[in-house]
This record gives structure tokens, C-alpha cells and sequence, in this order.
């Protein structure tokens, strides 16, 4: 299981889960990416609980309160940046909203919550001593971000002139085009990637989805359905890439599960 210790500026480091159930949530995500979980005091009254896969931390979840009371349950994309000061200002110059202005998460690393010009939310992070996570792309890992919005144009000028990314478009055939994020467009690792909301998508907010690694795509999906999940996407493949499907967990939240294509 390959380690990570550091995160370029512009790379997905972290995913956090804000649920109105966390012990449910523990059920749930336990036993589907076999993960444990190391509670932390975080304030009066909250508990920011520490998602790990065998010894490595792989994501968070915390009860929502609060000023979050009514906050619909999601998980939250983290992007690592050499200054969050520096790009949350540019978010709020290139047309997006700044959330929560930049501040010091303990002494754990500095961050900001961003909402783009099409009102996806996303959040920025330097870290410190917490730089992300541990393990990506395994199984029980995050392995992917991206970013469904109605306007794909938009979302690439704002992201090129905030984070600094290169926009790369796909033509993934049936399921029409497809955009990379790459730090430079040369680059053949991609950093994320970029959708059109279809028109039976509506109602559903622009968002960041959060994609997680499995060992294999239909028995997950199936597995989550049994313990209280929902298939928003029923398991289907994307052509030379792997096979996908997309859950609501039993308190709402909605991510994705993603078997990559073995590469021969």
C-alpha cells in the first residue's frame, strides 16, 4: 500500500463527511470500506472522527450542528495549495464565493471554504502537521474527484485562473465529453476530472463528488444498497477506464465507487 507524505498545490488531499447520524455513518462506511475510526475532541460538543484504512487515515466525518443544523449531509473535496490566503482571494476576483474565510484548523494546517461561480463548494488546504491523506487510490481510498455543473466553460476559467489548473477535454463516446484537470496540459497524471449535469439531473446542485476505490464495483454497490444505501447510478462501465457507480448514503450523502480497469 503506497504512502503519500506530501501533496502538490493543486493535487485532492482530504475528503470529510458531514452526516446527521455519525455513529450510523460509522456503521455504514465500516463495513463497506472496511475502515475504523479514531474519535477527536474539536470543540465544545463536536467530535471529528478520523477514517482509517488498516494503521493509515483515508478521510473524516463529524456530526453536523450548529450553523450546519440545516446543511443537507455531503462530502467535502479538499484541494491542497501552497497559500490558501492567496487563492481564496482569487476565488472571490474570479466570480466564486468565499465561505469561510482562511483560518487555522488547530495546528493541523490552514483552510478556507470555497462555493465556485455555479455554486459547487469545495474546500482549500495548507497543511501542517495533517498534510492529507495517508493512502489514495487503493481500494477504501479516495481515488478521484469531480465536478458535475451545468456550465463546463465557466467552471474552466474559473478553476485555470484560481488554482492554477489546465483543462484537458475527452471524447468518452456514448457518454459524450469528458474534462481533465491537469497542473500543466503535458502532464499524463490527471488531477480530476469535470462533467456536464445532464438534463434528468435536475434539482441536483453543482457539487464535487468524491470518488472511492473498490476491488470490485457491482459487489459494492450491491453491498451498500444492503446496508441502507441507495444507487443513484447502478454499476456501469466508462470505456477504458474502469466501472463506476454513484450512492446516497442511508443519511443522504452521495458518492461514488470506482474499480479502475486493469491495465495490461
Amino acid at each position: 500500500m503506497p504512502m503519500v507524505s506530501s501533496y502538490a498545490h493543486g493535487t485532492f488531499s482530504w475528503v470529510e463527511l458531514g452526516t446527521t447520524d455519525s455513529d450510523s455513518a460509522k456503521e455504514f462506511y465500516g463495513d463497506l470500506f472496511g475502515w475504523t475510526f479514531r474519535d477527536m475532541p474539536a470543540g465544545p460538543g463536536m467530535t471529528y472522527t478520523m477514517c482509517a484504512l488498516g494503521a493509515e487515515l483515508v478521510a473524516a466525518l463529524y456530526q453536523m450542528g450548529g450553523a450546519m443544523k440545516d446543511a443537507p449531509p455531503h462530502w467535502a473535496s479538499y484541494i491542497t495549495v501552497d497559500d490558501v490566503d492567496s487563492v481564496a482571494r482569487k476565488a472571490a476576483a474570479n466570480g466564486g464565493s468565499v465561505v469561510k474565510e482562511p483560518f487555522e484548523v488547530l495546528d493541523v494546517g490552514r483552510m478556507a471554504v470555497i462555493r465556485d461561480p455555479a455554486g459547487a463548494s469545495f474546500c482549500l488546504w495548507t497543511g501542517k502537521k495533517h498534510v492529507g491523506a495517508a493512502v489514495v487510490r487503493e481500494p477504501g481510498a479516495l481515488i478521484w474527484n469531480e465536478l458535475m455543473t451545468p456550465d463546463c466553460e465557466a467552471a474552466k476559467r474559473f478553476y485555470e485562473a484560481t488554482i492554477g489548473w489546465t483543462a484537458q477535454d475527452t471524447d468518452m463516446g456514448p457518454m459524450g465529453r469528458y474534462t481533465l484537470w491537469k497542473s500543466r496540459a503535458e502532464d499524463e497524471t490527471s488531477l480530476g476530472g469535470m462533467m456536464a449535469m445532464a438534463p434528468e439531473s435536475q434539482g441536483v446542485p453543482p457539487h464535487w463528488l468524491a470518488y472511492f476505490g473498490v476491488a470490485h464495483c457491482d459487489e459494492s454497490a450491491e453491498r451498500a444498497e444492503h446496508l441502507g444505501g441507495k444507487l443513484l447510478v447502478h454499476p456501469k462501465d466508462i470505456p477504458n477506464t474502469g466501472r463506476f457507480a454513484v450512492v446516497q448514503d442511508p443519511q443522504g450523502a452521495v458518492f461514488a465507487v470506482f474499480k479502475p480497469k486493469m491495465r495490461s
